[in-house]
């Protein structure tokens, strides 16, 4: 497979076991060049994958590390310096726990160079399996970014699986100190509507491994929560103080001809 020079697969991980490994050889078949960001893991998953990179080369895949657990959003942000150093434009990023769907990898990627000033998100489609309360759990953050974005163009601000224009999200992330651990993937999204980066929808299936299954999950119950509230307060406010700029975005993205 010819490694594309303007998209990658960023595959940011902490502590994922084999599945890291499962995860990474799935993403090779489907795209390359894939990048994995080890966020100061210490399960011995880099050993493996270092074996892998050798043999697939630097151009196909390449491993980069953080010394300490940072978080998914300092995992990704470092991997967009990286990227913008060597001139990528976009990144899928795909999470290494099994649950995004590897082959929707080629046709998001399709959309985004179809629509480089997009954001492409995946809608997730859940399956029977998915406990219902982690359904209705979520729906409380999907009000809110519709509240915080004046509209339902995020349709869903939680799914991961999304292509990013590497460029304006590296500047809005470093232009913060948050969105650097659970809230990243809602707190870029709304960020990235406000400084006018349109979103696009699609659907793509979201697989529950339960952890009877071998599935992980480093989400802290007490301490995400108030992290997610905090998240919130702190993005009302600041569409209050920043109302007329959010509706000026809005308008451009939903009517970008009449507003050139």
């Amino acid at each position: 497979m010819t490694a594309s020079t303007t998209h990658l697969v960023l595959v940011p991980t902490y502590n994922t076991g084999p599945r890291l490994l499962r995860t990474v050889r799935e993403a090779l078949a489907a795209w390359s060049p894939v990048w994995v960001v080890l966020d100061g893991s210490t399960d011995g998953s880099d050993a493996e994958l270092d074996t892998l990179a050798a043999t697939h080369g630097p151009e196909a895949l390449r491993v980069l590390r953080l010394a300490n657990n940072s978080g998914k959003g300092a995992a990704v942000l470092h991997g967009f310096a990286a990227a913008l150093a060597e001139n990528f434009t976009h990144a899928l990023v795909l999470d290494a726990d099994g649950q995004h769907p590897i082959d929707h990898i080629a046709p998001f990627i399709a959309a985004s160079a179809a629509r480089p000033d997009a954001l492409v998100l995946g809608r997730p489609v859940f399956g029977p399996e998915v406990p219902l309360e982690r359904l209705y759990g979520r729906q409380l953050s999907v009000w809110l970014v519709h509240l915080e974005c004046l509209g339902r163009d995020i349709a869903d601000p939680l799914f991961g699986f999304r292509v990013y224009p590497i460029m304006p999200t590296h500047a809005a992330l470093s232009a913060i100190r948050s969105a650097r651990r659970y809230d990243f993937d809602p707190e870029i999204a709304v960020r990235l509507f406000w400084a006018g980066t349109p979103p696009l929808n699609l659907p793509a299936p979201c697989r529950y491994i339960a952890k009877s299954d071998g599935g992980i999950s480093h989400f802290h119950y007490v301490r995400d929560n108030i992290r997610m509230v905090w998240l919130h307060t702190r993005l009302l406010v600041r569409l209050l103080v920043t109302f007329p700029a959010v509706i000026a975005a809005r308008r451009r993205i939903r009517n970008p001809m009449t507003t050139r």
